[in-house]
């Protein structure tokens, strides 16, 4: 996978962004990296595009520039000399997606049904734009696609907003979402860039759905840990699992055998991907922690430890 996805599917969400006039590039580029979206798809819908992209990508270099609605190899050429270095079609052009691959610029074209994903494959493409994504079967059409095309990941962008990302997202095949809803042209035309901000720290916390999965005490030796947990069960009812290093009462309790991470413990914090989660707190000079980390048989993070500890608990990010 081209280094520039890997830095969109770092972040999860990519604006798709309208632009009147290049004046308005730069504030609005502010306002997506102080929102924590440091991603711009700036569509090819208006004159102002060109200009704007070329502004973006000189003055705010920590911003990762795009072109949308890319549907020419004229397009193609004016965005990638203008500094773009991500492009994306509504629809699948061959032609156009030669001329990208060629350069050595990622492009998503658009597509919605299996002959388009297979065009696809066939120039080399694994990352592909889902679009419309809700009017064309969303979230259960991509599962369906998965079978047949288990190496494919998609930008769903259609319909997607704060209430249904986090369940995208959720799903491995997902690469990141787009959508405009954070970054509405209204808003940009009055200027209105830290309700821009404002939208942008809301929509990468609805990406994260961080919740709070269990409460991890840090007991003395094992039979501590088992008579605590039987107490748990006795006052409350909650069942007690006996495991290999702790035991849990009920879903939300787990006592461990021996002191691990934490003064106290730890505090387990769900996430919908847990790589990204990872991403967001480094973004926050937040680390996990390597020898914690846990990974399936693709190599995607499972879960880990951060290096920050809350009120003496210790925190440990797991996959929802």
């Amino acid at each position: 996978m081209h280094e520039m996805l890997k830095k969109i599917a770092a972040v999860g969400i990519v604006p798709v962004v309208k632009l009147d006039s290049p004046d308005q590039a730069v504030p609005l580029g502010k306002a997506l990296i102080d929102g924590g979206i440091p991603v711009a798809e700036v569509t090819f819908r208006t004159d102002a595009a060109e200009e704007s992209i070329r502004k973006l990508a000189a003055e705010l270099p920590g911003l990762l520039v795009g072109a949308g609605t890319v549907t020419t190899i004229e397009q193609a050429k004016r965005a990638i000399d203008a500094g773009a270095g991500f492009l994306v079609s509504p629809g699948f052009n061959p032609a156009v997606v030669r001329f990208c691959t060629e350069q050595n610029v990622p492009i998503t074209p658009g597509i919605n049904n299996p002959s388009q994903i297979e065009q696809g494959l066939e120039l080399g493409l694994s990352v592909m734009k889902f679009f419309p994504a809700e009017q064309s079967g969303g979230l259960e059409m991509l599962k369906a696609f998965a079978g047949p095309y288990g190496k494919v990941k998609y930008i769903p962008t259609g319909g997607i907003g704060v209430k249904n990302m986090a369940s995208y997202l959720s799903f491995d095949k997902i690469l990141a979402v787009g959508g405009s809803w954070m970054v509405k042209p209204e808003l940009i035309s009055a200027g209105k860039f830290d309700e821009i901000t404002r939208l942008c720290k809301e929509a990468v916390l609805a990406a994260m759905g961080f919740e709070l999965r269990h409460l991890g005490i840090n007991s003395p030796d094992e039979g501590a840990a088992l008579a605590d947990a039987r107490k748990m069960e006795e006052l409350f009812g909650f069942t007690v699992k006996q495991g290999n290093s702790s035991h849990f009462a009920g879903a939300g309790f787990e006592f461990m055998k021996t002191p691990y991470l934490g003064k106290n413990g730890h505090i387990g914090i769900a996430a919908v991907n847990v790589e990204r989660g990872a991403a967001y707190f480094a973004a926050r000079g937040i680390n996990t922690l390597p020898d914690t980390e846990k990974r399936d048989a693709q190599g995607s993070l499972l879960a880990a430890y951060l290096d920050l500890e809350i009120g003496g608990f210790a925190l440990h990010l797991i996959k929802k």
